[in-house]
This record gives structure tokens, sequence and C-alpha cells, in this order.
């Protein structure tokens, strides 16, 4: 939970909405930073002294969120295939995480970017992945407008309606607020090394061999068989180009 400090009030009240979506932005871009703790700490500070308006606190956030995680996107694309198979391995992102990682995306690229604003590891990260994993920018600029907005507008005026009651966010409210999050996020992680397995052989499956480049056209022909829900896996050949 936050920690409501007089110096977290001190710095919103001296910077306001420009703090708000500086912070964001920097999180967002992939660069550990307490993004999500400014949003919620200067939603409290406009409810408690109403010395911001709540509306420019999340337009402020939504739009941090939305241009860092486009810078995001941007380095990812340039850069985050090569980074991902010199340094991945050192933080242990092997080869057939990275391919696992080509499948997610492939599949549910637009789920990943939208519901990745609300989960505290993929805030940082998920747009610096669909930029290496050569996500078509127009569809990752919709998935993630969308989810920039609607993450900072419940838990900005989620935060706004409790900026009167501060005092609850630190007795045994939230505690169990902080119990809360911490064990969906424990079933999250076990969730996924328990089924990690499995979605690495699917992703065997649909993209079978060495893991390609994203600007592969083996790849991306490769992707749009991935999404048919039968499962099959046609003969892979690269494209033919047409002549014309």
């Amino acid at each position: 939970m936050i920690l409501f400090s007089a110096d977290t009030a001190q710095t919103i009240g001296a910077y306001g909405y420009g703090a708000v979506a500086l912070a964001i932005g920097i999180e967002s871009i992939g660069i550990p930073f307490p993004g999500e703790a400014t949003l919620i700490a200067a939603a409290i500070y406009a409810g408690a002294t109403h010395q911001l308006n709540i509306v420019i606190v999340v337009l402020a956030a939504a739009l941090g969120a939305i241009m860092g995680d486009n810078l995001g996107f941007w380095l990812g694309r340039e850069f985050g295939f090569r980074l991902l198979l010199r340094f991945g391995p050192a933080i242990r992102i092997t080869p057939p995480r990275i391919k696992l990682g080509q499948y997610m995306f492939l599949r549910h690229g637009g789920a990943v970017v939208f519901f990745g604003r609300f989960v505290a590891v993929l805030r940082a990260l998920a747009a610096f992945l669909a930029g290496a994993n050569q996500m078509p920018w127009g569809r990752f600029l919709l998935y993630n407008a969308a989810g920039g907005i609607v993450w900072a507008a419940l838990y900005g005026f989620g935060a706004y309606q409790l900026g009167h009651q501060i005092d609850v966010l630190a007795g045994p409210f939230g505690i169990a607020l902080s119990a809360a999050a911490l064990l969906l996020t424990g079933a999250g992680f076990f969730f996924l090394r328990h089924h990690e397995k499995q979605l690495q052989a699917r992703a065997e499956q649909a993209l079978p061999g060495p893991i390609k480049h994203p600007h592969s056209p083996w790849l991306s022909w490769r992707g749009r068989h991935v999404r048919k829900k039968d499962g099959t896996t046609p003969d892979p050949q690269p494209p033919r180009r047409s002549r014309r």
C-alpha cells in the first residue's frame, strides 16, 4: 500500500500533475519507478485537500502511461530482440521463454498490452516486449491507450474516494488489501510456473525450430496460422510473393 508521507504530499503539492505524468511515464518506459504509487498518492491528496483536480490527475496519468509505453515500444522494437538474446539468459529469459513470448504476442498481444497495465511487472515491461516481438504499432496503440485510460480512471477515481479516509489506509483495512494483493500476485506466479512447460510446448508446435527474429517473414506468416482455432500446423514454408 501507499505510505502517504509528508514528503510525498509535498512533492505532489509542488509539482502536481506534471509529477504524476512524469512518474508514470518513467515506469512505463521500463525503468523501475513508483508510477502507480504516485497516481494513487496524487488521487488521495486530491480527495483529502482538494488542491488538485482529480479529472486532470487521471488525464495526466493516462497521458504519461501512453507516452511512456510508446517510447518503451520503440526501444523494444529497435533493440529488444537482440538484448533478449544476448542478456536474457542472465535473468532466466531463455530461448524457450523468448519463443513463448513470441507465441503469446502472436495470439494474445492485445490482451497482454491491455491487462498488463494492471500487473506490476507487466506494467513496466509489456510495451518493451510488444516492440521486441514486432507487434503492429497501430494495434499496440489501440490497446495501450485503452488500458492506460481505464487503469488511470479506476485507480485515480477509486483512490480519490478514499482521500477523506486516509487513516483507513494505514489500519487493518490497508493490511488486508496488501495481503490480498500479495496473495493474488503469488497465485498468478504459481499458475504461470505450473503451466509454463505446457505453454512452451504449444509455442514450439506453432513456431517449430530455432527462434526467429520477429522481422522474419516466416514468423509473420506463421503468426496468421497461430490464430486458427482448430490448432492445425500447416507446412512451414515461407509465403510466396504475388507477381503483379
